[in-house]
């Protein structure tokens, strides 16, 4: 009689640990779902002001309309692959449109006009705020993927794992061009307004 009470007792505290082993990858899964809904209403937000800033920049800005074009390609790239929930394409429009941004706002430097504009001010403030806010969610991002990936992939974890489809999920990474130092003389290295 005691044999099967201790059977039953380590019978119930095994399938006690299976249980928190599956909470806890679910738990984990969901946690990279959210904070990837997290960087997709920023990304959202910051696409929606785009457009702002470039009509803002467009009234003063007539020479540089290759600039203009570029950070609105960028825009679209970017809509396309954050619409797809593909995390690298998300990564290389990324860098397109940063570096759109940045060169649009160096180009702005040459136009003091636009650059004493209160709606370009105010865009330019929205935006820098959002960029700073995109980056931090993105560290947040890349660690719940780290997390959900170690649990994954280790031992008693995989099994469960395995057994009901949690996979790994994908880091939001940039090209080797975004994480080097930025060529500051390229980017002031426009047309002079006429």
């Amino acid at each position: 009689m005691i044999d099967l009470v201790v059977i039953l007792a380590l019978l119930v505290a095994l399938i006690v640990y299976l249980v928190g082993i599956y909470n806890g990858l679910v738990g984990l899964r969901e946690n990279v779902k959210t904070a990837w809904a997290n960087i997709d209403v920023l990304l959202r937000q910051r696409h929606d002001e785009l457009p702002k800033l470039v009509e803002t920049c467009k009234r003063y800005m007539q020479f540089e309309q290759e600039t203009l074009e570029k950070v609105m390609r960028a825009r679209a790239s970017m809509s396309s692959a954050s619409a797809s929930g593909n995390v690298a394409a998300v990564g290389a429009a990324e860098e397109q449109l940063r570096a759109g941004i940045g060169r649009l706002f160096a180009v702005a430097e040459n136009y003091p006009q636009l650059k004493t504009d209160e709606t370009f001010k105010q865009l330019q403030g929205r935006i820098t705020a959002l960029e700073e806010s995109i980056a931090d969610r993105r560290e947040l991002y890349n660690d719940q993927v780290n997390l959900n990936n170690i649990r994954v992939k280790v031992f008693p974890d995989v099994l469960i794992a395995r057994r009901f489809g949690f996979q790994s999920a994908q880091l939001l990474e940039f090209p080797a061009a975004e994480k080097g130092d930025v060529d500051v003389g390229e980017l002031f290295s426009s047309k002079e307004p006429a």
